[in-house]
């Protein structure tokens, strides 16, 4: 863990304050695309984001036709046209979604180059063990500790679950960057570490960022 150039890095995101996610296919199908060039598109919505965000393109596979919609708000671009009407396979890049990042985003970016990073080690779904899922339930906040040796996240790939050992240094989770169940990418930070003798310069990393940063 080192400690880093704010100033540096604030004045990054500032000059481009976005990040282009791309929209790829789940699987196979014939893809029907609805979205248009820079369409302006909002992502999943709700106190549980149960509403979804704005429709994409349709995904049709042995009749069985599905919607897929915006995983996050932002400008629609890089439409393949070519695609449209046409059989592809599944992670097809249909387009993707420039996204404005908020403070809280920018704060997490941040993060990944300030803290003691637990990566994804392959494209899959990831989950705490139940005992690490009720600790952080409980913490509501706290430092939950994390030592050499522990186990603090599955990782479940081709119906196969695998606990994921931690070998970095001792200290907290301070931040946890994956929604459990959810698919991650590989090498997407999962967990971010803090020992607990930078646990002050982190708070000072955060806190300036809160001040200085203008939405």
């Amino acid at each position: 863990m080192t400690e880093v150039n704010l100033n540096d890095l604030l004045r990054s995101y500032r000059s481009h304050p976005y990040e282009d996610i791309p929209v790829s296919t789940p699987h196979t199908g014939i893809v029907t695309i609805k979205a248009r060039e820079g369409q302006v598109v909002k992502g999943p919505e709700g106190p549980w984001l149960n509403r979804p965000g704005t429709l994409l393109y349709l995904l049709e596979r042995e009749r069985n036709v599905k919607k897929m919609t915006a995983p996050c708000g932002g400008t629609v671009a890089a439409v393949r046209q070519d695609l449209d009407g046409t059989f592809v396979e599944a992670g097809t890049t249909v387009l993707s979604i420039r996204h404005h990042l908020g403070k809280e985003e920018i704060i997490d970016r941040i993060l990944t180059h300030v803290l003691v990073i637990f990566p994804a080690p392959q494209r899959a779904r990831y989950y705490f063990p139940p005992e690490i899922a009720a600790s952080l339930e409980k913490a509501q906040g706290k430092a939950v500790t994390i030592k050499p040796g522990d186990e603090p996240v599955i990782m479940s790939l081709m119906k196969r679950d695998t606990f994921l050992s931690y070998d970095g240094p001792f200290g907290v989770i301070y931040k946890v960057f994956f929604s459990p169940g959810a698919i991650v990418e590989q090498g997407a930070p999962l967990l971010g570490i803090c020992p607990h003798e930078k646990l002050e310069y982190v708070r000072k990393v955060v806190q300036r960022i809160r001040t200085e940063w203008e939405e």
